[in-house]
C-alpha cells in the first residue's frame, strides 16, 4: 500500500543499501595493499513497483549482491603469458650459471689450454729428446683435463641443481592443486547465485591458480557457479571441482607398451633424452629386431655405418647404442618380442601425472633435438624452464663436450698409436675393454667405445732386441688358418681373433685381461707400432697418449705420464728402423691443431672443424642461448605485465575513486535518515491534526 507509512520502510532500505555499499568500500580501502584482492562493489536493485491511480511507485533499493570487479578473460590471457615468462624466466637464470662456467673473457680459459697443448707438441718437433719439452707437455695435457673434466663436473652440479628444483615445484604443485580443489568445495557450499557471492574465497583461488600458472602451463575452465576445471594443455586433469590429481617426480625407468611379452627391457647408464625403443621384428632373444629414436620416432638412430637395426639380446650380448650414452638388453619371458611393442626409457628424474595409483603418464617437458617442443608434455611454467635447461641446453652442451673430448683423443691417439718415443715398448695393456670377446669389433654389442672408426686393412709391427737392433716387421694375419695374410675387418673380426693375430709374431706374447688386449715382449725383446690402416691401436688404446671418450673419463695414459721418454715423437720408417731424433709424429701432431675434423653429435650430426673452432663453437652457442632466453623472458614479461596491468585497472583499489564513494554512499545515507525524519514530521502533523 502507498503511503505515508511506506516512506519508512523506502528510507530504512536506503539506510540499509548506503550502509553495505558503506562498508564494502571501507572494506575496499583497507585491502587497498592486500596481494590478490579484487575491488568489490554492491549491486544496488530498484524494489517492487506497486500500480497505484497515479501510476506505478517504487517501494525503494536493494542491496541485492556484493560483487567481485575481475576480467576473467584478461586473467586467462594472463594465465597463458605468465606461464611463458615464468619458464623463459627461469631458464636464463640457469643459463647463465653455465656462461659463468665457460668464461673465456680472461686469457686463462680452456681454449688457451688447447693452444698450449699443441704448441708443446710443436716444441717436441724442435727438440724431440728434450726431456724438459716432454715434462711440459705432460703438465699442459693434464692442464687440459683439468679444464674439460671440470667443465663437466659444474655441468653435472647444474643438472643435479636442476633435479632437486624440481622436485620443490613438484610439491608446491601438489600442495596448489589441494588447495585449489578445496577452495572450489567452499565456494560451491557457500555461494547462492544471485545474491550471494563468496568472493574473498575466489580472491584466494585466482591467487593459487595464477601460482600453479608460474609453476606450469595450464587451461582453466570457469563450469560456472564457482566451479573450475583446470587442465593441462595436452589434457591431463589437474582440478576437477573437489577432486585434484598428484604429479610425481621419479627416477629412471623404462615404460612398455607391448602386445604379450612379459620379460622386461634394462638399461645402464645415462643420458639427457628420452629414448623410444620399437620392435621391427619380433621373435625370441637373439633372433627379435629393434630400432631407437631419441625424437619420438621422427628419426632413428644411426651409427657411422648408417645401421639403425639392432638385435634384441641378453645382457652378455647387450648393445650400445649409437650415441654411446645407454647399453640396453631384454630379459627373457614366457612370450617373445612382437612386433610394434614400444619400450619410453626415460633414463633420469622425470615428471608423472597420476589419474590413478595404478595409472600414471609422462608428461616431463621435453624438446626434441631438433628444437621442436613435445606439446604432448608441459610447456610452460618454472617446470618447462627447469627440465628444458636440464635435457636439452645442459645435455646438449654435455654431448658437445663429450664430442669434443672423442674426438681429441681419437685423433691424438689415432696419430700417437703409430709412431714411436725415445724407448721403445716391452709391454702395453689396452687402455679400452671390450665386453664380449667373441663377437666382432665393430658390432653394437661388443662395447668398444671406438668401434665406429675401425676400418679394414692391417698394421705393422717390428720386433727388436734389447739392444735396439731389428728382428722381423710384420703385418697381423688375422686368420691363421687360410693361406696368405688376411687382413682385418671389424664387421667379422673380435678381440679374440686380434689377440691370436698379435700373438702369432715372434717375440710377442698377446693376452685378453678383463676385456682388454695385453702385449708383452718377450724376455730381451722389445716392439714398435708403424702405419696402422685399421685403427685397432687407437680404438683398443695400445700405445695411446690419451685414454677415455668423454670428458669425466679423460686422463693421460698412466703409462706415458709415469715414463715422458714414451711420449711418440718419431716413427718406425719402411725399413723398421727407428731413429732417435726422429720428429715425424710430433710434427704431426702439432699440425693437428688446424685440421678439420669430424665431430659428431645427436644434435648437430656430423660437422667438419678444428678443435678449436670446435669448443669455440661450443662457448658461443652457450652465449647466444643466454641471450635467446633473455630476449624471450624480456618479450613475456612485458606482455604478462601489460595483461596484469589491465587486470589491475578492472580489480585494483584506487583511493581517490573509493573516497568520491564514500562521500558519495554518506550523503545517500544521510538523505536516507532525511526521508525517514521528513516521514516521521509527517506522521506527527496528521496525528496533531486529528487531536
Amino acid at each position: 500500500m502507498v503511503g505515508i507509512t511506506s516512506l519508512f520502510e523506502i528510507g530504512k532500505r536506503s539506510l540499509l543499501a548506503s550502509q553495505s555499499a558503506i562498508q564494502v568500500t571501507g572494506n575496499n580501502i583497507s585491502n587497498a595493499n592486500t596481494e590478490g584482492y579484487s575491488r568489490q562493489r554492491v549491486r544496488l536493485e530498484d524494489g517492487l513497483y506497486i500500480n497505484t491511480a497515479p501510476g506505478q511507485i517504487g517501494t525503494g533499493v536493494y542491496a541485492a549482491e556484493v560483487l567481485r570487479d575481475f576480467d576473467e578473460f584478461i586473467e586467462v590471457q594472463y594465465l597463458g603469458k605468465s606461464s611463458e615468462f615464468l619458464r623463459w624466466d627461469t631458464l636464463k637464470a640457469r643459463l647463465q650459471d653455465v656462461e659463468g662456467a665457460f668464461n673465456e673473457a680472461n686469457t686463462e680459459g680452456m681454449n688457451t689450454a688447447l693452444a698450449r697443448f699443441f704448441a708443446d707438441w710443436q716444441q717436441l718437433a724442435v727438440r724431440p729428446d728434450d726431456n724438459n719439452v716432454r715434462t711440459a707437455l705432460l703438465a699442459d695435457a693434464q692442464n687440459l683435463q683439468i679444464y674439460l673434466t671440470g667443465a663437466d663436473v659444474r655441468l653435472n652440479q647444474l643438472r643435479a641443481q636442476a633435479d632437486a628444483m624440481l622436485a620443490d615445484d613438484v610439491t608446491i604443485i601438489n600442495g596448489l592443486l589441494r588447495d585449489i580443489a578445496q577452495l572450489n568445495i567452499a565456494i560451491l557450499a557457500q555461494e547462492v547465485p544471485g545474491s550471494i557471492n563468496a568472493n574473498g574465497l575466489r580472491d584466494q583461488r585466482a591467487t593459487l591458480v595464477r601460482q600453479l600458472a608460474e609453476k606450469m602451463d595450464i587451461v582453466y575452465i570457469d563450469n560456472g557457479g564457482g566451479n573450475v576445471t583446470i587442465t593441462t594443455k595436452a589434457g591431463q586433469s589437474l582440478v576437477s571441482r573437489g577432486e585434484y590429481f598428484e604429479l610425481q617426480v621419479e627416477g629412471p625407468q623404462v615404460i612398455a607398451d607391448v602386445a604379450v611379452f612379459d620379460g622386461s627391457l634394462q638399461f645402464s647408464g645415462e643420458s639427457n633424452h628420452e629414448y623410444l625403443v620399437e620392435v621391427v621384428t619380433g621373435g625370441a632373444l637373439g633372433v627379435a629386431q629393434f630400432r631407437v629414436s631419441v625424437d619420438g620416432g621422427r628419426t632413428w638412430l644411426a651409427d657411422e655405418n648408417g645401421n639403425s637395426i639392432f638385435t634384441a639380446a641378453g645382457y652378455a650380448n647387450r648393445v650400445t647404442l649409437p650415441d654411446d650414452k645407454l647399453t640396453v638388453w631384454f630379459t627373457a619371458g614366457t612370450q617373445n618380442l612382437q612386433a610394434g611393442d614400444l619400450f619410453q626409457i626415460v633414463p633420469h628424474k622425470g615428471v608423472y601425472w597420476y589419474e590413478n595409483s595404478s595409472s600414471k603418464m609422462n608428461i616431463t617437458p621435453r624438446i626434441f633435438p631438433s628444437g621442436q617442443e613435445d606439446e604432448s608434455r608441459i610447456t610452460g611454467g618454472s617446470i618447462a624452464g627447469i627440465c628444458g635447461f636440464r635435457d636439452f641446453y645442459v645435455g646438449r652442451y654435455s654431448e658437445k663436450l663429450d664430442a669434443l673430448v672423442k674426438t681429441l683423443v681419437w685423433e691424438v691417439n689415432r696419430i700417437h698409436s703409430q709412431g714411436t718415443g725415445l724407448d721403445p715398448l716391452t709391454a702395453w695393456t689396452a687402455s679400452n675393454p671390450v665386453r664380449n670377446n667373441g663377437v666382432p669389433l665393430g658390432g653394437a654389442d661388443s662395447g668398444l667405445v671406438y668401434r665406429d672408426r675401425l676400418a679394414a686393412g692391417n698394421l705393422s709391427i717390428s720386433v727388436y732386441t734389447d739392444t735396439g737392433q731389428l728382428l722381423h716387421t710384420v703385418g697381423l694375419d688375422f686368420d691363421g688358418l687360410t693361406p696368405g695374410q688376411q687382413n682385418f675387418n671389424p664387421l667379422v673380426h673380435t678381440l679374440e681373433d686380434v689377440r691370436a693375430a698379435f700373438d702369432a709374431v715372434s717375440g710377442l706374447d698377446a693376452t685378453i685381461v678383463d676385456g682388454r688386449l695385453r702385449l708383452v715382449a718377450a724376455p730381451g725383446r722389445s716392439f714398435a707400432f708403424g702405419a696402422d690402416a685399421t685403427g685397432l691401436l687407437a680404438a683398443l688404446g695400445i700405445n695411446t697418449f690419451f685414454e677415455g671418450s668423454r670428458a669425466r673419463d679423460l686422463r693421460v695414459v698412466e703409462t706415458i705420464g709415469s715414463n715422458p721418454d714414451l711420449i711418440a715423437s718419431g716413427h718406425v720408417n719402411g725399413a723398421g728402423e727407428r731413429q732417435r731424433g726422429d720428429n715425424a709424429t710430433a710434427i704431426a701432431m702439432a699440425a693437428l691443431q688446424n685440421t678439420k675434423v669430424q665431430f659428431r653429435t645427436t644434435f648437430e650430426g656430423k660437422v667438419l672443424q678444428t678443435i678449436q673452432d670446435n669448443y669455440a663453437a661450443f662457448v658461443t652457442l652457450v652465449g647466444a642461448d643466454v641471450q635467446n632466453a633473455s630476449f624471450n623472458q624480456s618479450y613475456h614479461k612485458t606482455l604478462a605485465d601489460e595483461l596484469a596491468r589491465r587486470q589491475d585497472e578492472i580489480a585494483g583499489v584506487n583511493l581517490d575513486e573509493e573516497m568520491t564513494n564514500l562521500i558519495k554512499f554518506q550523503h545517500a545515507y544521510a538523505a536516507a535518515a532525511k526521508l525517514i525524519s521528513t516521514s516521521d514530521a509527517m506522521i506527527q502533523t496528521l496525528l496533531a491534526m486529528k487531536n
